[in-house]
């Protein structure tokens, strides 16, 4: 009898565990705090473990794993199987991508950013540019078009930016640049205590970061209609990670990418409905830019910054004009069908 239990008792843990083993855990590096740019990834991991009956999950870790601008980094090396990071925080690793955070590109709505975003990503120099870092695009995370907070007198003129020290990467640092501003890239997550220091008088952020990284609540002025651009988030896996799931598994991950991008659209849009009702909750001033001073900055910011992208890419080997032209065919397909 007790050679029966024994055996018995091996044989549960031996089925244990093959149970264990056969469980497939992924962590993913994002940063800050759980938010609407972040929803997505939330989303994504629930979905997941639904299909796979709790068999393939992700912690999700929000900068335990990295630092935000070492990502990609983590990535290369499989120190994390997914993870999220911005084209503006290192722009010579994800050259391609930069195209989506050129000022004025005219992207309107989230859904517009979506659409160019995924055409981007599936252009084989974006595919082959990522997998030089072991990793694979996986999806974007969309965003408005970035507006402006500041303390002390609006920044309403383009005189007025002259010496402005504002929060801004990527594209949106060279165009603040151009019209005599003066860009720094600290990170989302310093942000805060960059304006709180006097290092930055403005910050440009997304609605949800203004909110999430406290900038909102220094503000004495926000601008609703300056839309320089934004900037380009993915979300990217580690290719051997990718790989090594099981059919079931793969399958279970990418069919909820698109489920988890349109909850992500659903919750950003409620975000973006009560934003008029924080503005006044913080009694922070709304500043409408005049066209005249648009039309100026772009004049100043647009062309001239997408010459010499497409200019600097060529010379690279990245098919800048070519990346170009697709987001602008892309964008006017995707406006056609709104």
């Amino acid at each position: 009898m007790n050679k029966i239990l024994s055996r018995v008792a091996i044989a549960a843990l031996a089925t244990a565990f093959t149970t264990e083993a056969m469980a497939t855990e992924w962590n993913v590096s994002v940063w800050g705090k759980r938010r609407a740019f972040t929803e997505h990834i939330e989303k994504l991991a629930e979905l997941v473990s639904q299909k796979t009956n709790g068999e393939f999950t992700m912690n999700v870790s929000y900068g335990g794993l990295s630092k935000n601008r070492e990502n990609l980094d983590g990535i290369s090396i499989g120190a994390f199987e997914m993870a999220q990071f911005c084209a503006g925080y290192h722009r010579d690793k994800n050259r391609a991508i930069t195209v989506l955070e050129l000022p004025f590109l005219g992207v309107e709505n989230l859904q517009q950013e979506v659409a160019v975003s995924n055409a981007v990503y599936s252009h084989p120099a974006a595919v082959e540019e990522m997998a030089q870092w072991n990793a694979k695009l996986l999806m974007t995370s969309p965003m408005p078009q970035y507006n402006l907070v500041g303390t002390g007198a609006p920044r309403d003129t383009l005189e007025k930016m002259e010496g402005m020290r504002v929060r801004a990467t990527g594209g949106l640092g060279d165009a603040f640049k151009a019209v005599g501003a003066v860009p720094t890239s600290v990170t989302s997550s310093e942000a805060y205590q960059a304006m709180d220091s006097g290092v930055v008088d403005t910050v440009a952020f997304a609605q949800h970061a203004h909110l999430s990284f406290g900038t909102i609540n220094q503000a004495d002025w926000w601008t609703a209609n300056l839309n320089p651009g934004t900037v380009n988030c993915p979300v990217v896996v580690n290719i051997d990670a990718y790989e090594a799931l099981t059919d079931a598994e793969r399958a279970a991950l990418d069919s909820s990418v698109g489920e988890a991008m349109d909850y992500y659209l659903e919750n950003y849009g409620k975000l973006l409905k009560r934003w008029d009702e924080v503005l006044a909750e913080k009694n922070v001033q709304k500043v409408v830019i005049s066209d005249a001073e648009l039309a100026k900055f772009r004049a100043k910011a647009a062309d001239p910054i997408r010459d010499a992208w497409v200019k600097e890419m060529e010379a690279q080997g990245i098919p800048g004009q070519e990346l170009f032209d697709l987001v602008e065919k892309t964008l006017a397909e995707a406006k056609k069908g709104s």
